[in-house]
């Protein structure tokens, strides 16, 4: 492409980017200037109701109210004056309003200014998003417009058109990259080949994403289903059951919107902009609710919680932690037998660091698999005609790395497995 071509090429971009630009600033203006008008409707409003309310310790709907405009003999001359009226017409409250609308005019018009200049801090930020939006779309079209200049024959505008049709972005990347076969057609091949790399890699992340929810997202739901059915049994009739499902249910809805939140940190954790909300937990409190849980999702198998000394705390990620100790869980109910026992632990190490352990009496990991199972979408052998995704042992490491834990596996064939994480 000539230097010209490249500055036209370059203003077309910056013109489209600006329009962009503006089209969502007016949105952002908007959305700016009807939320503050909303917000000095609600504290007048307010304001107004708690003059009533201290006055007479009520607000009658039936009173009449409306602001007059007055003169005055002190500076600056006027006031606004707010009346409440009884049906009767009798006056009932006339208070001065001028001072209370002024202030809270100012904080709207300040909280405004602020908005705006925040728009235009942001203005920079937004360009660079919006002209990473817009780089694979101005790729396709220099490369369509370097096609429109070739001096292209009947054959090679054939032989792209067959390759095109035989090629899909989900293909396997073992079926090698498109190839024309033709010198003339180099640029033309390493650019589709680029964006069939792009497209695959998109259609691998959306999939990944999507089976990480799907894993993720059942046992929420199975507890909810759990106290539901409870109340139906019980809870009609027994207040204390009621109020028990009811906070329960509550307190899992509220952890299921966490967990959605949080897979969306973890689909964005490879560009390492998943982020922690750390706070100080005990290992014997969280523990315990995994283990409730347990008993209330799963009645096949029998739970035990037991400790190897009193719990510690520690600063981490609850909703993230929980989410790692129930995959473990998860997959003890999975691959130990009916009736079984499942153990639930926690303590200190021999080097005094907490620790949170789940055994079950399962079929244990063959010794060659053991270094696979945290990979993405591995499964063992035998673990292929069950349920699941492939995926749950990876999500819990990538929790585990980034509280800066490792984990410990011991596992035996036809024994069982103990995993347990260290904090």
């Amino acid at each position: 492409m000539s230097l010209n071509q490249k500055h036209d090429e370059q203003r077309r971009m910056t013109s489209i980017t600006r329009k962009l630009h503006w089209f969502m600033l007016r949105g952002k203006i908007g959305r700016s200037i009807g939320s503050d008008l909303l917000l000095l409707l609600c504290l007048t409003a307010g304001w107004c109701a708690q003059q009533e309310y201290t006055a007479f310790g009520m607000i009658l709907l039936e009173n009449h109210r409306r602001f007059d405009l007055v003169e005055t003999a002190a500076d600056p001359g006027m006031d606004l004056i707010y009346r409440v009226t009884s049906q009767a017409g009798g006056p009932v409250l006339a208070v001065s309003c001028l001072i209370p609308f002024t202030v809270i005019g100012i904080l709207v018009v300040s909280l405004l200014i602020l908005q705006a200049l925040g728009l235009i801090f942001s203005y920079y930020r937004e360009d660079g998003r919006i002209r990473k939006i817009l780089a694979p779309i101005n790729e396709i079209a220099l490369q369509a417009d370097e096609l429109s200049r070739l001096s292209f024959n009947e054959d090679k505008y054939q032989q792209i058109e067959e390759a095109l049709e035989h090629i899909r972005p989900d293909q396997a990347e073992a079926e090698g990259p498109l190839s024309f076969g033709d010198a003339d057609l180099t640029g033309v091949e390493a650019a589709m080949n680029n964006l069939l790399l792009r497209m695959r890699d998109t259609l691998r992340q959306q999939s990944r994403f999507v089976n990480d929810a799907s894993h993720e997202l059942r046992t929420p739901i199975a507890v909810i289903q759990g106290y539901a059915n409870m109340l139906d049994r019980w809870g009609k009739s027994d207040e204390k059951i009621l109020e028990e499902g009811i906070t329960a249910i509550r307190n899992e809805a509220d952890h299921m919107n966490y967990l959605v939140e949080q897979l969306l940190f973890l689909a964005r954790g490879d560009s390492g902009r998943t982020s922690l909300n750390r706070q100080q937990v005990r290992t014997d409190e969280l523990m315990t609710e995994i283990y409730e849980e347990s008993l209330m999702i799963d009645e096949k198998h029998r739970y035990r919680l037991s400790d190897s000394g009193p719990g510690a705390e520690v600063l981490i990620d609850p909703g993230l932690m929980k989410q790692a100790v129930r995959i473990l869980v998860d997959n003890a109910a999975k691959y130990t037998p009916e009736g079984e026992e499942i153990q639930l632990s926690y303590g200190m190490d021999e080097k005094g660091s907490p620790y949170l352990q789940v055994q079950d009496l399962g079929q244990g990991i063959s010794e060659s698999e053991l270094p696979h199972i945290f990979e993405r979408f591995f499964r063992a052998d035998e673990a292929r005609g069950s349920a699941g995704t492939g995926l749950g042992l990876s999500i819990a490491k990538w929790i585990v790395d980034k509280h800066e834990g490792h984990f410990e596996v011991l596992s035996v064939r036809d024994l069982g497995t103990r995993i347990r994480i260290v904090l």
